[in-house]
């Protein structure tokens, strides 16, 4: 216990599992975004691949940090461009739209990494967002600038589906697309934008993998997080607040466990104190599920009459 009481006394703890929870706070608001919309998203796990990939490759090819964030939101909004044609427009399975979006964008960035660097043996790395230690702000300054373009998001979110007239109308989009268009309200033009908006954030928080977190691209970095993403906008009963307590949460257990192991805490076989934050997360979605209150147009395709 020793261990255990001396890692949460470390601000190093809380700076890194800030750091482990940016990626999951932009996905998940990507994923919270489309689902707003009455659109289910799987194809974030791809995209946060494809957004990781043209961000690194972007600043590998010399051009600044912030045009590979704006490069991985670009790939990120094509890939969603796609999803809302599937979706919107053809009134096809999103969960199939989804999870192809997830396989396209995943094999096309390790396609195009193979071809790019054949002969390349180990990764090529970038120099990365330094810390902002002129904030002067504990934990806080040992982030990078997408660390805190995350955070706040988070307000700027839920103040927009909640206090204005876009809001409003977005909401109104995945209750009840049919009474939205008899307010004269645009679905398939709403449901696009939020889709196109959302998969820009998801290539933003795959970005960050690869121009905050790390300095290079590499298979398999993702690891998972885009699902992790989809189960805490349920965790987060579709709210932009609730969603950043589920990341943190998520977080906190994902560094926890990866401190133990390196304090040699061997209470426990190492596999669990990896299986540690997605039984948690299992744990909160049992408990937390049941009472969500989902957009009742979630998956339902529209057509106008």
């Amino acid at each position: 216990m020793t261990e255990l009481l001396d890692i949460l006394l470390n601000p190093s703890f809380w700076g890194a599992t800030l750091r482990l929870a940016t990626p999951l706070i932009l996905g998940t608001l990507g994923v919270l975004l489309c689902e707003r919309a009455g659109v289910l998203h799987l194809g974030v796990e791809g995209i946060m691949v494809a957004g990781a990939y043209t961000g690194w490759l972007t600043v590998y090819a010399g051009h600044g940090l912030w045009s590979g964030v704006l490069a991985a939101a670009l790939t990120g909004a094509l890939f969603g461009l796609l999803h809302a044609w599937l979706t919107v427009g053809l009134a096809l399975a999103q969960h199939v739209s989804g999870l192809g979006i997830t396989l396209l964008a995943t094999a096309l960035s390790y396609y195009g990494y193979r071809v790019g660097f054949a002969q390349v043996q180990t990764p090529p790395t970038i120099e990365p967002f330094a810390p902002m230690q002129w904030l002067g702000i504990p934990i806080l300054s040992t982030q990078t600038p997408l660390t805190l373009l995350a955070l706040l998001l988070v307000p700027c979110l839920a103040w927009m589906l909640m206090r204005t007239p876009l809001g409003l109308a977005l909401r109104m989009v995945g209750e009840n697309p049919q009474a939205a268009e008899g307010q004269g309200i645009p679905v398939a033009p709403l449901r696009t934008g939020a889709i196109v908006a959302g998969s820009a954030l998801m290539g933003v928080a795959g970005a960050f993998l690869t121009l905050s977190a790390f300095n290079a691209f590499f298979f398999h970095m993702v690891n998972g997080r885009g699902w992790i993403c989809v189960a805490l906008v349920v965790f987060a009963s579709w709210r932009p607040g609730k969603a950043l307590l589920g990341a943190l949460l998520f977080a906190f257990f994902d560094a926890l466990q990866l401190r133990l192991q390196q304090a040699g805490a061997v209470w426990l076989p190492y596999q669990l104190y990896l299986m540690l934050p997605y039984l948690l997360s299992i744990l909160a979605l049992v408990l937390v599920a049941r009472k969500a209150a989902y957009p009742q147009a979630l998956m339902q395709p529209y057509r106008k009459e």
